[in-house]
């Protein structure tokens, strides 16, 4: 609300204006009420009280930068008034400034401890940082997808087990790819397409005939379309010469197997959360995540990649032929 004080002395014309302004700051007329004021700053351009009620309607219009300068001369002009600083906190949470807002709040309260009104704002503004420092948090879990860094110890358990060193990282960073494109597709649209990818063998691929990914959206609507699906991924994976699988599905498709209904040594263990299953396949080893998801400051948000035991949670059978390591 404008000020209704005299600040400092000031003529007749000039309370009248200020009185005009009052008016129709009161009935939300602010660009009439901004005007009549700096008709009066510039009769009296040394009271604070006029910058202050000019800085709470450019605040009402939005006019950000011009509130900002009027408090900033408010204080300037009384630094002992609380009011200057209130103004100033009220334009920097309009700003989303929170920390700063906090900042002139807390000096409003020490010129004047008894204030109901700037306490209110400081518990205000504590929480509205907390919750804009949250957002920020999530906004950048879900921009900074590093699977790497989560499936590092993965890449001890495979040196040694695939074959050669070049082989074990390009795996690895085939998986890494798949699982981070999910994620970015589970942020954007809440959603996976039910698919596996093949890691294809350059040199005896049949590229032409035999792509990089095959959609399954069919594969987990019976034990028929189930078993009709595996049938087809093992004689697809060799056919193809293919060295890794890496299925993706979401969990909310499945109407068979629900890995997650199991009992005893089969209970599942990690909550009622949405999300998403990766089942990495090759002739030696074979991995299950769970990739849950939440929903978190109206943000869809992907949690760490849980580690699930294959045999007892696998989505769909081994596709590769076994190859047990040489011993």
């Amino acid at each position: 609300m404008a000020e209704t004080g005299s600040g400092s002395a000031a003529n007749g014309t000039q309370k009248s204006l200020k009185d005009q302004g009052n008016e129709f700051f009161k009935v939300g007329n602010f660009l009439k009420a901004a005007a009549l004021y700096t008709q009066a700053i510039k009769l009296d351009p040394s009271n604070p009280t006029l910058y202050s009620n000019r800085a709470a309607a450019f605040l009402q219009l939005v006019k950000l930068s011009k509130a900002l300068a009027d408090a900033e001369t408010t204080i300037k002009l009384n630094p002992q008034w609380e009011k200057g600083y209130f103004r100033k906190g009220c334009v920097l949470e309009a700003m989303e400034r929170y920390d700063d807002a906090l900042a002139s709040f807390q000096e409003a309260l020490q010129y004047n401890p008894q204030s109901a009104e700037v306490s209110r704002k400081i518990k205000r503004i504590t929480l509205l940082a907390k919750d804009k420092k949250r957002a920020q948090e999530v906004e950048s879990m879900r921009s900074n997808i590093d699977m790497a860094k989560h499936l590092h110890p993965l890449k001890a358990e495979m040196s040694g087990k695939l074959g050669s060193e070049e082989l074990e990282n390009e795996m690895f960073l085939f998986l890494v790819e798949t699982m981070e494109t999910a994620v970015k597709s589970w942020h954007e649209t809440s959603k996976v397409d039910p698919r596996v990818f093949f890691l294809l063998d350059k040199e005896k691929t049949q590229t032409d005939k035999y792509a990089p990914m095959v959609n399954i959206d069919k594969a987990f609507e019976s034990p028929h379309t189930h078993s009709n699906c595996f049938s087809f991924l093992r004689q697809y994976a060799e056919e193809s010469f293919s060295k890794a699988a890496c299925l993706v599905v979401a969990k909310n498709i499945i109407a068979y197997p629900q890995v997650w209904k199991g009992q005893g040594s089969r209970k599942w263990k990690h909550g009622q959360h949405d999300g998403f299953f990766v089942q990495f396949e090759t002739p030696s080893l074979r991995k299950l995540w769970f990739i849950p998801s939440t929903t978190e400051r109206g943000q869809t948000l992907c949690g760490e990649p849980e580690s699930l035991d294959v045999a007892t949670h696998e989505v769909i059978p081994r596709i590769f032929k076994e190859k047990l390591p040489a011993s």
